[in-house]
């Protein structure tokens, strides 16, 4: 070991006060790590001054420019200087640091631009003349007057040029721009009645607009609805649903896609606390909790969630970029999203994503236009005639039509006909291919059931509802496992002991900080207890919460639902095939098996005959 550590000088250090564009400095890389982050404050401080239109500008990435200009309440000339000075705003009074109504309140973003950039704003209030002032590595000049109409104009230039070791950390100008895309698209989505328009002039001149999104009308669910439709598309608001929920103080709006509509990564994530885009790690396992068993380990679900609350029960103070959240009940916020999410998939019943038609259709592969001329559109054709009586066909036409005429109603039954079962939303079963595929008939086309998934969906549906009814059986164990662990550990385990009871899994204390494991849920059989134990407390100390033991439960129902579920390759009677048909109807999460595939494919006539160039 070293006498001396080569961070520890001989002579013994001396402390000073570091001067104030040192300090600057600092704290802009707390603030801005990337132009992307300088967009995201600059924006918020527009939508602050009650902004109803931001237009925002950049260059090379944001590396060159960054412009942002809004027509909000601006600034007077008077209190230019105090806005570029460290740990000054209009935000707070400084009395209550845990009821905060607005994005900005640290007061750090513009001194801190200013310390690693060229900043110059423009500002004119109501009833007071426009003013400008620049700020550059630090060293602001004088107030003077400019030309302006109204609002606000933020231009930052150069940015790190005052740290140029911070420039080397910076990726392609394309990445920047897709980091400040995504930004401003996030704050769109929290400000549907606000208008946006993103535009690039690297290269000079009028540039190319990159992402717009005038103000949307109307009530708050409809303006979101519109705003998401124009960020993420149609799609996705097709295969969504409305999420309105609240709990303990707590209020969830959004929308939330289907299982059969995900996607590979969790890019299509987007989570609001009282309108500020976050990035928590509790929140984003809670999504991924909520969908646990409609989804494969593999995909991801796609949501835009807003919650809501009392400023006094969230903490937005514990990151200087704001976008970490703290949560005075992390449980509650968690389960209001599994709770509320979970009720709402489950009450879409048998539905599935329009996407899973889309693809099937898709797959089809019809000629290319002009290579075949159909019978109906040669000149002069004739027209079809009925096929010949010993052409076999003809056979077969006059068997099938006799058996319709034997099955038709005779009229002398005064009972009330029953709903026929085409109208139903699955149909009314008609055929089975490779006994495995049921075809059935609606009344505006056609339904295709992988009998296997759908009956694998509902056995395990059947199962958890067994289970949630009688509880988890345990088992004894003839020796009880001794676990050691810390003390912290082992109070952290105990705290969560009863919920574990629930599911099977019997712990208590055994002096210090081990405990003993003496029973464990009988349906996973052999159990390695310690490592369960192990798996258990990582999840708490990630989470707050675990789901580990719930989830292997599951996983073991939803294999004995695989392998209890009706076959592949067996045949089914009509019978069969409708009351499966019925049951998918009434059964929640039928739309998708345990593995998160769509379990049936509805394909519209309209489709089919455009298939068959009949449109």
């Amino acid at each position: 070991m070293l006498a001396n550590p080569p961070h520890i000088g001989e002579l013994r250090p001396q402390i000073r006060q570091l001067d104030e564009a040192a300090i600057n400095r600092i704290a802009a890389g707390e603030v801005v790590e990337r132009p992307a982050s300088a967009v995201k404050e600059l924006v918020e401080n527009a939508i602050d001054a009650g902004a109803r239109r931001i237009e925002i500008t950049y260059a090379d990435g944001g590396k060159t420019l960054i412009r942002v200009t809004d027509d909000g309440c601006g600034i007077t000339p008077g209190d230019l200087p105090l806005a570029l000075s460290r740990h000054a705003t209009s935000k707070i009074d400084g009395s209550d640091l845990l009821n905060i109504h607005t994005f900005g309140f640290r007061g750090e973003a513009l001194p801190s631009l200013g310390a690693v950039g060229r900043l110059t704003i423009a500002s004119r209030a109501p009833d007071a003349d426009a003013a400008e002032m620049t700020i550059a590595g630090g060293t602001p000049s004088a107030v003077k007057p400019t030309a302006l109409n109204g609002g606000t104009v933020v231009t930052l230039r150069d940015l790190f040029y005052a740290t140029p070791a911070r420039l080397k950390f910076m990726r392609t100008d394309r990445a920047e721009a897709q980091a400040i895309t995504d930004t401003v698209k996030r704050l769109a989505m929290a400000e549907p009645h606000i208008g946006f328009v993103l535009r690039d002039v690297s290269g000079g001149g009028a540039g190319r607009t990159v992402f717009r999104a005038d103000p949307e009308t109307g009530d708050l669910m409809g303006a979101m609805s519109q705003r998401l439709t124009r960020i993420l598309g149609r799609e996705f608001t097709d295969n969504a649903i409305a999420i309105d929920a609240d709990r303990d103080g707590l209020a969830m709006t959004g929308y939330a896609a289907l299982p059969t509509y995900s996607r590979g990564s969790a890019v299509a994530q987007y989570l609001f606390v009282n309108g500020r885009p976050v990035r928590d790690k509790m929140l984003t396992g809670a999504l991924r909790a909520a969908y646990r068993d409609l989804l494969s380990r593999d995909r991801h679900p796609a949501a835009a969630l807003f919650i809501e609350c009392e400023g006094r029960l969230v903490d937005v103070n514990v990151h200087p970029a704001k976008s970490e959240v703290r949560f005075r009940d992390p449980g509650a916020a968690r389960g209001l999203i599994v709770s509320g999410l979970r009720h709402a998939l489950a009450e879409q019943g048998h539905r599935a994503s329009s996407t899973v038609a889309g693809a099937t259709l898709g797959a089809f592969q019809p000629e290319p236009a002009g290579a075949r001329v159909y019978q109906m559109d040669r000149a002069g054709s004739t027209p079809l005639h009925r096929p010949p009586a010993d052409s076999g066909f003809a056979d077969m036409q006059t068997a099938y039509s006799a058996r319709v005429e034997n099955t038709a109603p005779t009229g002398g039954d005064d009972t009330p006909p029953e709903t026929p079962l085409q109208s139903l939303p699955l149909g009314a079963a008609r055929a089975q291919l490779h006994e495995n595929y049921i075809i059935a008939q609606t009344e505006t086309g056609m339904v295709i059931v992988d009998q296997h998934a759908a009956h694998e969906r509902l056995v395990y549906e059947r199962l958890k509802r067994q289970r949630a009814e009688n509880g988890v059986a345990a088992q004894a164990l003839l020796i009880p496992e001794i676990v050691d662990l810390s003390d912290a550990d082992c109070a952290t385990l105990m705290a969560v002991a009863d919920d574990l009871a629930s599911f099977g899994l019997g712990v208590e204390p055994f002096g210090g900080g081990a405990i003993a494991v003496r029973e464990t849920p009988a349906i996973l059989g052999v159990v390695d207890a310690r490592a369960l134990i192990l798996d258990i407390l990582d999840e708490l100390a990630d989470q707050g919460d675990s789901d580990t033991l719930g989830s292997r439960i599951d996983a073991i129902l939803s294999r004995v639902a695989c392998h209890g579920s009706i076959r592949s390759g067996r045949r089914m009677q009509a019978d069969e095939m409708n009351a499966l048909l019925r049951e998918m109807e009434t059964t929640p999460h039928s739309g998708q098996c345990n593995h998160g595939r769509p379990t049936y494919v509805s394909l519209a006539l309209s489709d089919i005959e455009r298939l068959f160039g009949r449109t």
